[in-house]
């Protein structure tokens, strides 16, 4: 099950235990936003695209959307959203619980710029049920990412 994963996963930070259980879905970036009691665009979204046979992960700040240019000049390729049985396939997580925690091997993670104007973001853990408050600083040491990018717009 993701959750475990994730908090398997996030226990060699000692982070496992920080995260935030819900009775209600966090799904998407409104509720997940209603639920936390904060602003959407402090959801650490993952937007899970496909590259090739593997995901493509950008996590972006819930505001802010997929701009094709941009992502295909960072990526080289154009943006392509995975179908539903794509994510858990290629992600290990469910639909409305992808996050950048206990990803395959194969997965890509990067990090949006969209991100840097908050001192906290919440990613998802797994599941349409889960966040965690995380300083950037704990992102970037508790996240296989490779580079931060500037693959969104309108977040400005």
């Amino acid at each position: 099950m993701s959750l475990e994963n994730v908090r398997e996963y996030l226990d060699r930070y000692e982070k496992g235990g920080d995260i935030i259980e819900f009775d209600v879905s966090t799904a998407t970036v409104e509720l997940a936003a209603q639920a936390l009691g904060t602003q959407p665009c402090r959801i650490a979204k993952t937007i899970a695209l496909l590259n090739d046979d593997h995901a493509l992960l950008v996590v972006a700040a819930g505001d802010a959307k997929v701009d094709n240019k941009k992502f295909k000049d960072e990526f080289g390729i154009k943006a392509k959203m995975l179908d539903a049985e794509q994510v858990v396939r290629l992600t290990e997580h469910v639909v409305g619980g992808v996050c950048p925690f206990a990803l395959p091997q194969s997965a890509e993670l990067y990090l949006d710029v969209s991100m840097k104007r908050f001192e906290t973001v919440f990613p998802a853990c797994g599941t349409a049920h889960t966040a965690i408050e995380l300083t950037l600083a704990e992102l970037e040491a508790t996240t296989p990412y490779i580079r931060w990018v500037d693959a969104c717009k309108n977040w400005e």
